[in-house]
């Protein structure tokens, strides 16, 4: 897939910047504070836990923007063959030395050149938020081809009417990105129309300083 049909290269390289800035603070964070850590939130945990359930027989799992990969190493133990892709070579260096035992490699979303029916699941778990509202349909049909029949895309975002320019984050350190919002029902039709049919969804109120949001499971049908 050509990925300049999908997002501008200068869009991209703003994206990854900002990323790979934070990246050191994020981790910190992570290690610290747990952040991010399905196990800490028995909801996140029980969609994650499903969600490897329905894939774990089907194939190889992609976790798209997967950061320092915490969600990918939780997948890989339990028993998914999974691995991650991020934008960010920051990002991607943590994965590596924090979880050595799973498959890391840098790439967009925009870009990711998956064969037909490759995969048995998919994740964009709170990374695609960055993808203009023009992009990501794009990318979500680029999930449903790559999914075998039965195959699951899960899907977690913010929820909001309003599009958010970030300017700096995790600690104040200097970063340039939009986060793009996306009511539930606007998410699920945008799902539909890539060719997923949605099997559940959980609605997450806001918490401390994080918006509302949404997870999205859906299935690619035979």
């Amino acid at each position: 897939m050509d990925s300049s049909s999908l997002a501008r290269p200068a869009d991209l390289d703003v994206v990854r910047d900002s990323y790979d800035r934070v990246a050191d603070s994020y981790v910190q964070l992570l290690e610290t504070t747990g952040m991010a850590d399905v196990r800490q939130d028995p909801w996140l945990k029980a969609a994650i836990d499903t969600f490897a359930d329905a894939v774990r027989d089907l194939g190889p799992v992609l976790d798209v923007g997967c950061g320092p990969g915490a969600v990918t190493a939780y997948l890989h133990e339990r028993g998914v063959d999974i691995s991650g892709v991020d934008l960010s070579p920051r990002m991607i260096e943590h994965a590596r030395r924090r979880h050595p035992r799973c498959a890391f490699s840098v790439g967009s979303s925009t870009d990711l050149d998956l064969e037909p029916g490759c995969l048995g699941g998919v994740l964009g778990w709170w990374s695609l938020f960055n993808l203009p509202r023009d992009v990501l349909p794009t990318v979500l049909a680029t999930f449903r081809d790559a999914l075998v029949p039965g195959g699951q895309a899960i899907i977690a975002t913010h929820v909001g009417d309003d599009d958010a320019v970030r300017t700096e984050a995790y600690g104040g350190v200097p970063v340039q990105w939009t986060t793009y919002q996306w009511r539930p029902e606007q998410l699920t039709a945008l799902v539909e129309r890539a060719g997923l049919r949605p099997v559940a969804e959980l609605r997450m109120p806001a918490r401390g300083p994080y918006g509302p949001g949404v997870v999205l499971v859906a299935q690619r049908e035979a």
